[in-house]
């Protein structure tokens, strides 16, 4: 099974990545259990240095495995690597860690390990997780990524950037690169943050490309329970955002409200069909988050929604795009954030050395944005950390 138009990754429930609060290992099966309207589960080899990889594996226990799409990712090495703070760990391609000649040893093992952890012998689709430049670039890295295809591993390949917003033009250049071997790939989408990840739609459908999406629902401010003034928690992940950002998505979020009563849809349902009516969209995978009760004011209620209901409305959206192009432009007028972070990967902003993350313009990546009418200077560089009001 190719990944279905709804999808639930291990990311969702706050254990191994902290975005509200983390559920115990029951309910974080249950959540992560396909069925029930979502077939498709994704996880990554990284998250919990293989945990995560254990309690799905739990979750699809009994479950036919004909009936549901599993999606894999290996990119960090925490077998040979020793964790960098809140860097995580390197990426297998890291020079300090082995040579080039070596990368396919390690994607076989990698790979392997985490079908062992899952308790499965095929994934349906593996990702490449997070690549620094050699990723979206070496011969060598796609060659062992082609090789556990052809010994069975999985059905298809894919790329995800990330976590971090931006790779626009790294990924255009991979997918240029290995469009005949990459099937998939993962970018952060969503009316709310429409910028970067809409200048790689086209590259994508030109080269035969699928898009899975995440971060559909920003942050949780689409799941409609955080409001102006909401509490996270000290290790929540949503706290490097800039100051105000809750506050400005629930101005925009009334402002989109209309469009989502006029379809009969949610919040949240209205951000995966915006998403959806782009070509290249073939999956939404928002996260799932549990927030944290907070005391109601006196004589109110809590707002909180559980999240075992956010599942629920997911798995209700309507397979149908309801959404016009004139209201898909103007939802995209209204979420508009072009220019309101520094971007990973090539940036005409990088002076110096490249670092893991970020390195500067090349004439190759000059020449590949003006093939995609992309103006680094003007689409790709920050305007204001601020939140876009």
């Amino acid at each position: 099974m190719d990944p279905t138009t709804t999808a639930i990754g291990t990311w969702s429930g706050g254990r191994f990545m902290h975005f509200g609060a983390p559920l115990d290992d029951a309910r974080l099966e249950t959540l992560l259990r396909p069925g029930e309207g979502i077939d498709t589960v994704i996880t990554a080899d990284a998250y919990g240095a293989g945990e995560a990889d254990r309690v799905l594996g739990k979750a699809l226990a009994g479950v036919e495995r004909e009936s549901y799409c599993l999606v894999g990712a290996i990119g960090h090495d925490f077998y040979a690597g020793e964790r960098e703070g809140a860097k995580g760990f390197p990426r297998f391609t890291d020079p300090r860690l082995r040579s080039e000649g070596e990368y396919g040893e390690y994607i076989r093992m990698a790979t392997e390990r985490s079908l062992e952890r899952l308790g499965v012998e095929q994934l349906d689709l593996l990702l490449l997780h997070n690549p620094d430049r050699s990723g979206y670039s070496s011969e060598a890295v796609w060659a062992g990524m082609e090789a556990v295809r052809a010994a069975g591993l999985t059905r298809r390949l894919g790329v995800a950037p990330g976590p971090a917003n931006g790779f626009t033009l790294d990924l255009i250049d991979c997918l240029e690169r290995f469009g005949s071997v990459i099937d998939w790939a993962m970018v952060i989408l969503s009316p709310m943050e429409p910028w970067p990840g809409e200048l790689v739609l086209d590259a994508a459908q030109a080269n035969g490309v699928s898009l899975i999406t995440r971060v559909v629902d920003y942050g949780g401010v689409f799941h409609d329970d955080v409001r102006p003034g909401h509490q996270f928690a000290e290790y929540d992940h949503r706290k490097f955002r800039p100051e105000g950002w809750v506050e400005v998505g629930n101005e925009k979020l009334e402002q989109m409200r209309p469009y989502a009563e006029r379809h009969g849809l949610s919040m949240l349902q209205l951000a995966c069909q915006w998403n959806l009516a782009h070509p290249a969209v073939r999956c939404v995978a928002p996260t799932l988050i549990q927030e944290s009760e907070t005391p109601p004011k006196p004589g109110g209620r809590s707002t909180v929604r559980s999240i075992e209901d956010k599942r629920k409305e997911l798995a209700q959206l309507p397979a149908e795009v309801l959404l016009s192009p004139a209201e898909v432009s103007a939802l995209r007028a209204i979420g508009d954030n072009s220019g309101s972070m520094a971007l990973k990967g090539a940036n005409p902003d990088h002076e110096g050395p490249a670092r893991p993350d970020r390195w500067g313009m090349t004439t190759e990546f000059g020449e590949l944005a003006a093939r995609w009418e992309i103006a680094p200077e003007r689409d790709l560089t920050q305007v204001s950390r601020a939140p876009v009001s």
